[in-house]
């Protein structure tokens, strides 16, 4: 029997950075690169907006898509969610959302052909029950890890914006995800 897999997306399956930065060169004249983001706030560091609100109000309309439409996954990203698929885990999207990005992210999962059945777009994760959790919001990893430590496994995905959890495992890619569900499964059968 498989394990509930809590997923999230940007930071971890899609290229948010890397989408955003993207689009604000095309419309600002700009020369960022993904690399540039070293914090959660980076997008208030790197551009000329003087608060998130106003970012995410740019961020809202691309081509009448949000910027969410149009990231790009990271490499082995798909390939790592297909494979434990088919090794019989749930994958379960577990994202946070602005309203007007639902849409958009509910095509990305469809074009993508993300494999899962369950998605939850919540600001609460730690609501959502799973086995092993996989997040890079240094708040989200925080608050899952307090509240589902003790029963389930909580992943920090390693990214420049975020830092060790305690309560959670760091990953660094998608491989030693992989490996990680495979150690917790085979505990699980012992």
């Amino acid at each position: 029997m498989g394990l509930r897999l809590g997923i999230d997306l940007d930071g971890v399956v899609a290229d948010f950075n890397r989408g955003w930065t993207r689009a604000y060169n095309i419309g600002f004249d700009a020369q960022l690169v993904p690399e540039m983001v070293t914090t959660w706030d980076s997008p208030l560091e790197l551009t000329h907006f003087p608060d998130m609100a106003a970012f995410w109000g740019w961020a809202r309309d691309h081509g009448g898509h949000s910027v969410f439409r149009h990231l790009e996954p990271y490499p082995s990203a798909l390939d790592s969610l297909r494979r434990l698929d088919g090794l019989g885990h749930d994958i379960v999207i577990i994202t946070a959302k602005p309203d007007w990005a639902i849409h958009d992210t509910l095509q990305w999962l469809a074009e993508h052909r993300i494999p899962t059945r369950e998605i939850h777009i919540t600001e609460a994760k730690h609501a959502v029950t799973c086995d092993v959790y996989l997040d890079d919001s240094p708040d989200q990893v925080a608050r899952i890890a307090a509240a589902r430590s003790a029963t389930a496994t909580v992943c920090r995905f390693v990214r420049a914006w975020n830092d060790p959890v305690k309560g959670a495992v760091d990953v660094h890619d998608w491989d030693e995800f992989r490996r990680t569900v495979a150690e917790l499964e085979q505990t699980r059968v012992a």
